[in-house]
């Protein structure tokens, strides 16, 4: 089984062992590799280690959505409300890293929410950005999981925010198969993919995971950091990003179920936090050490 069973949630918590991919296709050639590992849980029922594991793992809220909303639970909610989505009322199922020895570096996070019979009511992909910011998108995926959605959120240096991220995202199950590719006009220079095997999330699962990949988060955010300064020495022009026009109807962008993608998947690089929640300074675009995507 490679995606998880329509009409039902999979159990959780769990971890999954992850391969990631990078790969870019203009204007040069060049693909990233690293391996990691990632959470589901249930956000409003947020695992805890036992005391002596608990470095290894912890979900903040200040992490996710504004950084405002006492739990992660809470922020989903919030966010599913003012983007006018009814409660779905059903299981929800969230995707990420958590905090390592104090440190989380989320490019993307992934929440499933369910109606009561089990079907899938919506997806929202929460980006970050190395810049500290963050921007959520609601997404219908169709029953292939595929949906595209405007890019909102400038993600790289070397890309301007123009374009559509046409996304695969079934439900995971014993395997975890998500792809994003960014559609810019008349090219589609980036694709990421996430592949994943399910395992057990208990203490001995948590304690492998972390001795396959110690400081995971970290490692993620140095190899992306290192990739984007490969780029750049390579010759890759550093884009401006002009400001997103912001919009102050209460609905947001909703996403439309797409035919087929032609790429695989999630793009984008994100900010490692500490504390606190996001930042709204918006930096020297032209800095060229923010990451690859």
């Amino acid at each position: 089984m490679s995606d998880g069973p329509a009409g039902e949630a999979p159990p959780v918590p769990a971890l999954y062992r992850c391969e990631i991919r990078h790969a870019r296709r203009s204007p040069l050639r060049h693909t990233l590799r690293h391996r990691t590992y990632l959470w589901l849980i249930d956000p409003a029922a947020v695992p805890v280690p036992p005391r002596g594991l608990r470095a290894l793992a912890r979900f903040d809220p200040r992490d996710h959505f504004e950084g405002t909303a006492p739990s992660i639970a809470a922020g989903l909610e919030r966010f599913l409300t003012d983007h006018g989505e009814p409660p779905p009322g059903g299981p929800t199922l969230m995707l990420a890293h958590a905090r390592v020895f104090g440190y989380v570096f989320n490019p993307l996070t992934l929440y499933w929410c369910h109606h009561r019979d089990g079907s899938l009511a919506c997806v929202v992909a929460e980006v970050h950005n190395t810049y500290g910011k963050r921007h959520a998108y609601l997404l219908h995926p169709d029953g292939a999981g595929r949906a595209v959605t405007d890019k909102r959120l400038a993600v790289s240096p070397f890309f301007t925010v123009a374009g559509r991220y046409r996304m695969r995202l079934p439900v995971p199950g014993d395997r975890l198969r998500l792809t994003v590719t960014l559609d810019q006009p008349g090219e589609k220079p980036f694709t990421a993919a996430v592949t994943g095997i399910r395992r057990p999330a208990g203490a001995r699962g948590l304690l492998r995971a972390a001795a396959r990949h110690p400081w995971s988060t970290l490692a993620v955010s140095a190899a992306i950091r290192a990739h984007g300064i490969t780029l750049y020495l390579r010759g890759l022009r550093v884009r401006r990003h002009d400001p997103v026009p912001e919009r102050h109807d209460p609905v947001p962008e909703r996403s439309h179920a797409s035919g087929p993608p032609d790429g695989p998947a999630p793009g984008g690089s994100a900010a490692g936090h500490r504390t606190g929640p996001r930042h709204t300074h918006d930096p020297d675009p032209r800095r060229p050490q923010r990451g690859s995507t």
